[in-house]
């Protein structure tokens, strides 16, 4: 069963903008629901729950990859690209999944790792087996210096260098990532037209656009040019643990080349071809991102939009620092779109790595929801789930084994999600899940937020459809107010309709004061104000949404 993006419902032509201002809600499938009782999520499962994310009120879900995997990585290292992973289903599976997901006006965005592959990939093998086959140069292969070291000090990012030695081809070959996930030569152009054919393979199943993943890292530098050090005082500027000596150097020729403008334009060529897709990039660059960003999405014959990392770090999100990031990108990339996240699959939740309590964690919420760009949510995200401890003994990230116990890794924000609280899984299998279930997340599950109007879960809906409603929010400008200490306020604006938005992120009431103009409270916000004799304060915690006056 074959579907394109046409399907989703029977109204007007597709709107070729809706991505501008859409929520996003990521599923990590292996973690959301088992359908078959292996302990493993699946796409009959995400099926499922998918009334669940009709009611949240989301345009779109993203799914982490599902493909044939030797799940060395859990999905991140790809050993075909045009298959279901049978611990995930069938491809008629996902084309059930992508029907209902239309059904329901939700649209699906796929999770393309493009980088790299598995070792397990039939590309790699050709390719390792011998330097005059077909695919000899499908992979970035280079000879040792005379002493037998790597052909320069390039890292990887899950520790030690990113040159592993192959005894067959007596090379070496590069891993950005683990050992086995080998880099592909995008230098090659079979490779680029094999992966311009995914993305067709992917758009003919019904896909409404993809996510790539560490979209800079597809070109190398040909020279194999060894990095400069960082500056030590820039080392701490990363998303990546500290003790990663990844942090060490400045990624000028590993990632991130010019050469790779030319292959999004191919790529956006190959989308365009079709109604209504968009693209989002994830870009891992710590120093230079928001430029990488601009450069990514100028015009309009690039990505959509890019995943930026601003706020997915450890920096506390400020009012100040907010009003920094947006008005910095506003000035590096005027003409490009963000797309905002706190939490994913990748960093600690954002309730536990800023510690906020759950009247914070609302009104940061709300201001996910209130600023320009695209919003991007991580399931559990909804339900204020913290960070699960996870002992090492039932530890599964490569990541973690490798740096513990300074550094947990990635499972403490991929535990299973908590959909009913009288049951020791969750409700998320009937037998032993591939995580635990956070015995704290057991409080927060679905069925204990869904009929309480004071919920987690219930602000999360009402302020989905809150954003929904006013076109200033989706799609408007943003000029900030007022930014700080305790106090972030900010006006978005468009086609003449103006939304003026404050939040209050003290545990003291806060005098509010409103632009020049006429301002009446949206009664719709999922909030509350106080109006005294001397004018208006915000309680503790607490949003104003005031529309201007006609």
């Amino acid at each position: 069963m074959t579907m394109t993006s046409t399907d989703l419902g029977s109204g007007p032509a597709p709107d070729q903008d809706w991505w501008r201002g859409a929520v996003v809600y990521q599923v990590y499938p292996r973690s959301f629901q088992d359908s078959n009782g292996d302990g493993i999520g699946d796409l009959s499962g995400i099926i499922h729950r998918m009334e669940y994310l009709r009611t949240l009120g989301v345009d779109a879900i993203w799914i982490s990859p599902f493909f044939r995997s030797p799940m060395r990585d859990f999905g991140y290292d790809v050993s075909d690209y045009r298959d279901v992973d049978p611990m995930f289903g069938t491809l008629g599976d996902f084309d059930a999944l992508v029907h209902r997901a239309h059904e329901c006006g939700i649209r699906v965005i796929i999770d393309l790792v493009l980088s790299h592959t598995s070792s397990d990939h039939p590309w790699f093998k050709e390719s390792r087996s011998g330097r005059d086959n077909s695919k000899s140069d499908w992979y970035v292969w280079a000879d040792p210096k005379p002493d037998g070291t790597p052909p320069n000090n390039w890292l990887s990012i899950f520790g030690g260098s990113a040159w592993e030695w192959d005894g067959e081809r007596m090379q070496y070959y590069l891993h950005n990532f683990l050992t086995e996930q080998p880099d592909l030569n995008f230098h090659n152009e079979d490779v680029q037209q094999q992966l311009l054919d995914v993305f067709r393979y992917w758009l003919d199943r019904g896909v409404d656009g993809f996510r790539l993943d560490t979209v800079n890292f597809y070109f190398h530098d040909q020279k194999l040019r060894d990095n400069p050090p960082l500056p030590p005082e820039l080392q701490n500027d990363s998303t990546a643990p500290s003790i990663n000596p990844y942090n060490f150097q400045d990624h000028l020729h590993d990632k991130t080349q010019p050469e790779n403008l030319e292959f999004l334009r191919k790529l956006r060529a190959v989308m365009d071809e079709y109604p209504a897709i968009t693209s989002v990039g994830e870009v891992g660059e710590s120093q230079r991102g928001m430029q990488v960003q601009a450069e990514y999405t100028k015009g309009h014959d690039h990505l959509h939009m890019c995943y930026g990392f601003d706020f997915l770090s450890n920096a506390f999100p400020t009012p100040a620092r907010i009003a920094e990031v947006l008005e910095r990108f506003d000035v590096e990339a005027p003409d490009s779109w963000a797309c905002w996240a706190f939490s994913n699959h990748d960093v600690v939740r954002h309730a536990s790595r800023w510690n906020l309590g759950h009247e914070l964690v609302r009104t940061y919420a709300a201001i996910l929801m209130s600023l320009r760009g695209t919003v991007c949510l991580y399931q559990g995200e909804e339900l204020g789930l913290t960070e699960a401890y996870v002992p090492f003994e039932d530890l599964q990230d490569p990541y973690g084994k490798r740096f513990w116990p300074k550094f947990k890794g990635r499972d403490g924000c991929r535990t299973p999600m908590p959909w009913v609280q009288d049951n020791a899984n969750g409700g998320f299998t009937d037998s032993k899940p591939w995580l635990p279930v956070a015995v704290e997340h057991l409080e927060r599950a679905v069925t204990r937020q869904d009929a309480d109007q004071n919920s987690t879960l219930t602000f999360y809906r009402n302020m989905i459809a809150f954003r929904n409603a006013h076109e200033p929010i989706r799609k408007g400008t943003i000029r900030f107010v007022e930014r700080g200490p305790d106090m972030l306020s900010f006006v978005r604006e468009y086609e003449g309709n103006r939304v003026f938005c404050a939040f209050n992120l003290s545990g003291k009431a806060q005098p509010l004061d409103l632009p020049e103009g006429d301002w009446m409270r949206d009664q719709g916000a999922p909030f509350t104000i106080s109006e005294t004799e001397r004018g208006m304060h915000l309680p503790p915690y607490q949003a104003y949404f005031g529309v201007a006056a006609e």
